[in-house]
């Protein structure tokens, strides 16, 4: 049995407010699939984009080479075509540009069948005073639970 892929956008929570929440699958090669079993794959400065054709693909996603990979090995940095169902590509288009939300992914993981799916999630960006309040809130709740803790 392979072990769990589980690769988070950590400071997606921090620094978006998260909206409205998708499933999706990727285009992949098999070099990238296999890079993403081994854990070499960050979702950290990436984010989802439209192309004029009303696709979405996923930008600055990086993927390491694979390790034993030749010369038909993938670049990191590539677009990834996202794979959604067409009602959701044109609601999620429709809410990009009428709101000026923005599309990032928040997981990627490989599902039960091997196939690597990226959750993205619809988020507005937070103000400086919206991030205070969310370490605000946090410290009080590791507080609250050390005090707990105690008795």
């Amino acid at each position: 049995m392979q072990k769990k892929i589980n690769i988070l956008n950590k400071k997606a929570k921090f620094q978006y407010e998260l909206l409205d929440s998708y499933t999706a699958g990727i285009v992949l090669t098999g070099t990238e699939i296999k890079s993403i079993r081994s854990s070499k794959a960050s979702i950290a400065e990436s984010f989802c984009e439209f192309n004029e054709q009303g696709e979405l693909f996923v930008i600055n996603m990086t993927i390491q080479e694979y390790l034993y990979g030749n010369y038909y090995n993938h670049a990191p940095k590539a677009t990834r075509k996202l794979l959604l169902n067409r009602r959701e590509l044109k609601k999620l288009e429709r809410e990009v540009q009428n709101t000026g939300l923005t599309i990032i992914p928040t997981r990627l993981f490989i599902n039960d069948k091997g196939f690597a799916k990226l959750d993205i999630a619809l988020a507005k960006g937070k103000k400086l005073y919206d991030k205070r309040e969310t370490i605000k809130d946090r410290d009080n709740k590791r507080d609250l639970d050390r005090i707990k803790k105690n008795f």
